[in-house]
């Protein structure tokens, strides 16, 4: 990805974003671990990093379930500030199907943090440790400096993979909700989460800064880029 970035852009930096010193912790982060923990690390790295926290802003690329991790970090620090971020076959709206594999702690496990049953809006909201806090979903508790970060974007382009049968639902990429009995998919614009603005994304949609793409074949690994 890094000589893809600099071929396309000859001098780019390249990050790739760890939650951990040596490769195998940081897989099992992927999977086990406490999303906002992992999020607050991730702004205090790049805030004290010696090259991409004197940049005047930065693009972010984010795989699958990273895209989501980085526009969280948009939202809750933005040091350095993003300029595009561009997630692919991310969760942004969650998932509403999930299988605990062994025997682990499911406020622990990773994917659990943004699993959101369409079905039980109430149980999701009384327990979502992540996704309902950056997606500004409780009434009575939107977060305006969410808001305010992520309408900050020069662009967000969220791509959804045409074969995705990883993610359920795919359009989650979208910000699409998807009720499993009817399967209807609501797309964002019909949405209150973009009627009444809670994420600024109608203000970066009315600006053309917010972008839907489509990409062929299924998900990718899990992933973090950050150029300069």
């Amino acid at each position: 990805m890094s000589e893809i970035a600099n071929a396309t852009n000859p001098g780019t930096y390249t990050y790739f974003i760890r939650l951990a010193d040596d490769a195998s912790s940081d897989r099992t982060a992927t999977f086990l671990g406490n999303i906002t923990e992992q999020v607050s690390k991730v702004c205090s790295d790049l805030a004290n990093h010696p090259i991409l926290s004197k940049a005047t802003s930065i693009n972010a690329l984010g795989f699958s379930q990273g895209g989501q991790f980085l526009r969280a970090y948009v939202e809750r620090c933005n040091s350095p500030a993003v300029h595009t971020l561009v997630t692919f076959g991310s969760q942004h709206n969650g998932i509403s199907e999930f299988q605990n594999c062994g025997d682990h702690d499911w406020s622990r496990l990773v994917p659990a943090q943004y699993y959101r049953d369409p079905e039980d809006l109430h149980g999701y909201l009384e327990n979502s440790n992540f996704l309902a806090g950056i997606n500004n979903e409780r009434e009575g508790h939107c977060n305006a400096t969410y808001k305010e970060n992520l309408q900050k974007l020069k662009k967000f382009v969220m791509y959804m993979f045409s074969e995705d049968e990883t993610v359920v639902p795919k359009e989650s990429a979208w910000f699409a909700d998807y009720n499993k009995t009817s399967e209807k998919i609501t797309w964002l614009k019909e949405r209150r989460i973009y009627k009444e603005d809670w994420l600024g994304l109608r203000i970066l949609d009315e600006k053309n800064r917010l972008e839907f793409r489509v990409a062929d074949g299924d998900t990718l690994a899990p992933t973090l880029l950050l150029t300069s």
